[in-house]
């Protein structure tokens, strides 16, 4: 199956667009969704923490104005009911959240009681009697049947109550009586509202809850809570940590942003261990974000159609010129004498025009033949330089003229940092970078030598000396590829320098078999490798080395 190239790159920029963005947007939105969790979550934190303290610094304000009542009843040791009578309503007057306060004598009777309600009334089995004799107490929130039955409820919702009571002592320190309140529980509603009505103007379904210690039971919230309890991981982990938050799910199987705050009392009031709990369905807590979500989803897709517009604008600008040279080769396939068009713009595709243009230059040589099967037998196709073949004709030829007053110098060279040419501007710079060596290499032939790419970046140049001290001469000529070699060069208009290290030997000084003269040559490179690069060493001074 093939596919057009403008087709693949269409599709390939549409993809990898499409990636990038599915990527990044979910990853945006995985970090908004943690950042506005973190938020809510503090923030519902904080308003149950909020709301503990109110209901705390509540019944500590009530618990005090019940201790000032009992010290202004226990003036003089008087303990007058009708005295007594008069502070009750007054302080019923003052503070409507009392819904009943009465004064009870040490046996359990009703002296005196607001409204009259429960006077004469026996109350020693009752816990606000029975505890209070003992000591301060404050009860927990609990419905009270006789006394609801004899107070207005305009709601008719059942009511409930949170017990205060106390002994009354005279001074002498005996019990002259029981001063008990019940408060009205209507008041945690005003509590509710207080901490709740700000927020639900930014927040919407938000719940309030007030949950006892005692079997975790819910004292306030949605109808459908009340009275029963409440099973949650962090009700139980509150009071330790006083204050937190959590995502969890409820026992109604939905997932809700909770904060959780636990009542640690205020001053000498010490709280009655009550959880304040207020939680967010996700779904309403993270509306924003998924709105957010569905946006980046959108754009994606919208930015995606656009990189495929480009990708395939891209494409048939990339194309067209390969469709022209494929129909120009097309046309010399069918014997017409045609041009080869120049392509500017594309490096591969000017390297494939000239290409082309090069092969048709040799189809049309008569020779072409003759000349490229002889470049394949002696010549390096990239350099153009001799290579291995070229070298053992060269070899055979010149050993036959041997003779005492001429010697064979082989320079091995090696050049430094072309590894690191290749690997930071590719292998196409790094070609192109041996071809400029090859190019300087040959304007410094000897006029008896040859020059040969042995591969990668390696080169031996042999030449005949018949001087009186070869050697010197051998020095002076590698000294000169070295300093040609570190002139920089400019490749795609990029500055490149490398070095050169050279090892020498010489026939038939070192060795009479030249497959020894190029391998001592070869151990003289990597000595001047090891002693710092950028020089030549000798084969002979290997072994003058102390």
């Amino acid at each position: 199956m093939s596919f057009k190239l403008r087709t693949v790159l269409t599709v390939i920029f549409a993809v990898l667009s499409l990636l990038v963005i599915l990527t990044i947007g979910s990853l945006f939105s995985q970090k908004s969704f943690d950042a506005v969790e973190t938020e809510i979550g503090h923030s519902l934190e904080s308003t149950a923490a909020q709301a503990a303290d109110k209901l705390d610094r509540f019944m500590y304000a009530r618990s005090g104005e019940m201790d000032l009542l009992g010290s202004m009843a226990s003036l003089n040791d008087q303990f007058k009911p009708a005295d007594i009578q008069i502070l009750l309503d007054q302080l019923q007057n003052s503070f409507p959240s009392f819904s009943w306060v009465g004064f009870i004598d040490p046996k359990g009777k009703v002296l005196a009681a607001t409204d009259g309600i429960l006077l004469g009334k026996n109350l020693s089995e009752r816990p606000v009697f029975q505890e209070g004799i003992k000591g301060k107490f404050i009860g927990d929130v609990h419905n009270a049947v006789l006394l609801a039955k004899l107070l207005p409820n305009p709601s008719g919702e059942p009511l409930q109550f949170v017990d205060i009571s106390f002994p009354l002592l005279d001074s002498r320190g005996q019990i002259r009586g029981v001063l008990a309140a019940h408060l009205s529980w209507a008041w945690a509603k005003e509590v509710e509202s207080s901490v709740l009505v700000p927020l639900e103007r930014d927040e919407k379904d938000l719940e309030f809850f007030i949950v006892s210690r005692k079997e975790h039971t819910v004292l306030l919230g949605p109808k459908d809570w009340l009275g029963k309890p409440l099973e949650l991981d962090r009700i139980g982990e509150g009071h330790k940590s006083k204050i937190g938050w959590s995502s969890e799910k409820w026992p109604d199987g939905k997932d809700y942003v909770t904060g959780f705050a636990y009542s640690q009392g205020y001053k000498d009031y010490p709280g009655l261990g009550w959880t304040i709990v207020i939680r967010q369905v996700q779904s309403t807590a993270f509306a924003s974000v998924m709105d957010l979500m569905w946006f980046n989803i959108c754009s994606g897709f919208i930015v995606t159609l656009l990189f495929a517009l480009i990708g395939w604008l891209l494409s048939r600008k990339i194309s067209a010129p390969l469709v022209r040279l494929t129909r120009v080769a097309d046309r010399l396939g069918a014997g017409e004498n045609v041009d080869i068009p120049e392509n500017k713009g594309i490096t591969e595709i000017e390297a494939l025009s000239r290409s082309l243009r090069n092969m048709l230059s040799s189809i049309l040589d008569k020779d072409s033949e003759l000349v490229v099967m002889q470049n394949l037998a002696h010549y390096d196709q990239l350099t153009g330089l001799k290579n291995r073949t070229a070298l053992e004709v060269y070899l055979e030829e010149s050993l036959e003229m041997e003779s005492e007053d001429h010697t064979l110098t082989f320079l091995y060279l090696d050049l430094d940092g072309f590894k690191s040419v290749n690997d930071t501007l590719g292998h196409q710079t790094g070609d192109i970078l041996l071809q400029k060596v090859a190019q300087r290499l040959t304007a410094l032939s000897h006029e008896h030598g040859i020059t040969v790419r042995l591969g990668g970046d390696e080169f031996l140049i042999v030449f005949r000396s018949a001087l009186d001290d070869p050697r010197q001469e051998a020095i002076q000529y590698a000294q000169d590829v070295i300093q040609s070699l570190n002139k920089p060069f400019i490749i795609e208009y990029e500055r490149v320098h490398i070095g050169c290290s050279i090892g020498g030997a010489e026939y038939p000084t070192n060795s009479t078999n030249p497959s020894d003269i190029i391998r001592m040559a070869d151990e003289a490179l990597y000595r001047s490798k090891r002693a710092g690069k950028n020089r030549v060493t000798f084969y002979s001074e290997l072994d003058e080395t102390p």
